[in-house]
């Protein structure tokens, strides 16, 4: 049973969440290297929002970004000398001859690419409900990764979605406080995403 999140009044989920991605510390003198401790937290944290969704239809989708965040961290406590950023923590792994984590990582980032992508366009388009939102990132994100019995579970998902009206009310008690703020936490999602993108198709994330 998920735990239920509880917004005080005045508030939105972004200030609730455990971590945001807007504080994800990105060392751009490095790379651009995502630091990993808060990315994971940020991660974790992100599935509160599927919570809100109020559909048990959502369980695959929280528990694929989980399981991918768990990976990652047991590789991180594992060598954790080896792992303060996602990115050494994988080309470390991957050199132990290794890939649970850096694959890990891979899902993990299309999964966050998925949300990202589903709750942008839906913040964009006042008139779309949420669930084309999510079928039209999922077209683009997921589906092209996933098999004929894996697919299924998530249409099940965004059929399930509430209603824009009702799922927005959740997130916060003022809109345009709410929709202000969540447009901030997808950006620096969106950014962390292409970082990380970009690092998982590079010669050096393959196993």
């Amino acid at each position: 049973m998920a735990s239920v999140t509880v917004i005080p009044p005045g508030a939105t989920i972004i200030q609730v969440l455990k971590r945001s991605f807007a504080d994800v510390p990105i060392d751009a003198a490095n790379g651009s290297a995502v630091l990993t401790s808060e990315f994971l937290e940020a991660a974790e944290a992100l599935t509160t929002i599927f919570d809100l969704l109020g559909s048990v239809a959502f369980s695959p989708v929280k528990n694929d970004i989980l399981g991918n965040v768990k990976k990652l961290r047991e590789r991180q406590l594992a060598a954790p000398a080896e792992s303060e950023n996602i990115q050494d923590l994988c080309r470390n792994e991957l050199k132990a001859k290794k890939h649970t984590a850096t694959e890990g990582l891979l899902w993990l980032v299309r999964g966050l690419e998925f949300t990202c992508l589903a709750l942008q366009h839906n913040l964009q388009n006042p008139s779309s409900e949420l669930a084309d939102s999510f079928r039209n990132s999922y077209a683009g994100t997921l589906k092209p990764h996933h098999g004929f019995l894996v697919k299924p579970l998530f249409s099940a998902a965004m059929s399930a979605c509430p209603y824009r009206k009702d799922f927005y009310t959740k997130l916060g008690d003022t809109p345009t406080k709410v929709e202000e703020e969540l447009a901030a936490y997808l950006a620096a999602l969106e950014q962390i995403v292409a970082i990380l993108k970009a690092f998982v198709e590079s010669k050096e994330a393959k196993w």
